[in-house]
């Protein structure tokens, strides 16, 4: 078995941070057994490297390794990349396919954010993991299969599971083994010497000297959160390199490069942190509700006084009703007034005041739903699956919806 700093040196890792090591240790004592294993940690800290060092060192070496982020393919399709199909199964399925856990047979397959598995395809990946069998989309025949699961993802799966979006027990299956990579705001001494590595590759590659920081630079970069965690840090150095002349980086200069990330703390892992967008969607459907009541009630006083004519007594019989529409102005000091409405004598003349109070009602659900929708897909640059992830849909349901509305 090969020691730590020759794993390291092998598959390009820096860093002696302890928690590293110990990732990296299990995934060297779990490399030469079958068991699943899930690969836990925040976006950009390395986790495609474990999935590797795992297959490099198990007797599967020499067989297909194939990496697969779940969290790109759409919805409707990734039953057929993963299982494959039969000619004809769907439209546009013209020939036979064969899906991913067929073609890397005897060898791993790593799936990349898991955790954005539909709960179909969850169903269909606990089988093969329990007895290696699965079916092609439009076939009846059952298949075997001797692949090697890892798995990873970002996401806190037990809040995905009391959410009821990931299975409780498929989790149990993949993470027979689970293996946690630190994120780099907790690696302190491994920040610089990684910059340093980055920004070496960086002088090679665009042939120019090297930048370096000095003392003021070096603290306000291992003062700096890194909400992007290595991909951030590389993406730093690489700005740095191509576009500072003076190759000597201070303080202030690096500052200019840092985005303000006062309010990104760190990520709450098994915390119960629930999602920014779906709380502001039920915030604002809770006041599209509350709005709608009163206008509803509004509607009905406005009624009474039409038909009655009788300010006074509209006020005596709906006092309750009135006292509940402006609760708030009351509690703020302010006074109201109902206005004296002259009834018609036109019924004709009646049905249109009716109508212009239904068109001031204007914060249909269906309409707030457009405007979401619209606004996302602006956000996100048309990328539907961005948009979906946001609020809180499946890509599918979304492109539904983009044909119903005509966006």
């Amino acid at each position: 078995m090969e020691n730590l700093q020759a794993i390291k040196q092998r598959f390009g890792i820096i860093g002696n941070d302890v928690h590293l090591d110990r990732a990296l240790e299990k995934a060297v004592r779990v490399a030469p057994t079958d068991i699943s294993v899930l690969v836990t940690g925040e976006s950009g800290v390395g986790k495609e490297n474990i999935p590797k060092i795992i297959h490099s060192l198990s007797h599967r070496k020499h067989a297909k390794y194939i990496a697969v982020n779940c969290g790109a393919i759409p919805e409707g399709t990734i039953d057929s990349e993963l299982f494959g199909h039969e000619k004809g199964s769907f439209t546009g399925a013209i020939q036979d396919r064969k899906g991913y856990f067929e073609v890397t047979d005897g060898g791993t397959i790593f799936l990349d954010e898991v955790g954005e598995l539909p709960l179909t395809t969850q169903v269909r990946l606990l089988r093969v993991l329990e007895n290696g069998e699965f079916i092609k989309v439009g076939s009846s025949k059952t298949q075997k299969t001797d692949v090697r699961i890892v798995a990873a993802t970002n996401i806190n799966m037990q809040a995905a599971i009391q959410k009821e979006r990931f299975r409780e027990d498929l989790y149990y299956r993949l993470s027979t083994v689970e293996i946690d990579l630190p994120p780099l705001r907790d690696r302190n001494e491994d920040i610089h010497l990684l910059f340093r590595k980055f920004a070496s590759d960086f002088a090679q590659k665009y042939r120019m000297p090297s930048i370096r920081l000095d003392e003021n630079a070096i603290s306000a970069l291992l003062n700096y959160r890194f909400p992007g965690n290595i991909r951030q840090l590389k993406n730093l150095a690489e700005q740095i390199s191509v576009i500072e002349e003076t190759r000597i980086i201070t303080g202030p200069k690096l500052k200019q490069y840092l985005p303000n990330n006062k309010g990104n703390f760190p990520a709450v892992i098994g915390g119960k942190k629930e999602n920014d967008f779906s709380t502001e969607r039920d915030i604002m459907y809770k006041i599209l509700f509350d709005m709608r009541n009163d206008i509803n009630d509004l509607k009905k006083l406005t009624l009474d006084l039409m038909k009655s004519g009788n300010v006074e007594e509209v006020q005596e019989e709906n006092h309750q009703l009135i006292e509940k529409i402006y609760k708030d102005q009351e509690e703020k000091g302010h006074n109201f007034e109902v206005l004296n409405i002259p009834q018609n004598t036109s019924k004709e003349k009646e049905y249109d005041f009716i109508e212009t109070i239904e068109e001031d009602e204007s914060l249909s659900l269906q309409e707030k739903e457009i405007e979401m929708i619209r606004r996302s897909l602006e956000k996100n640059n048309n990328k539907r699956k961005l948009a979906a992830k946001e609020l809180g849909i499946s890509e599918r349901t979304l492109y539904r919806k983009i044909k119903q509305y005509d966006l």
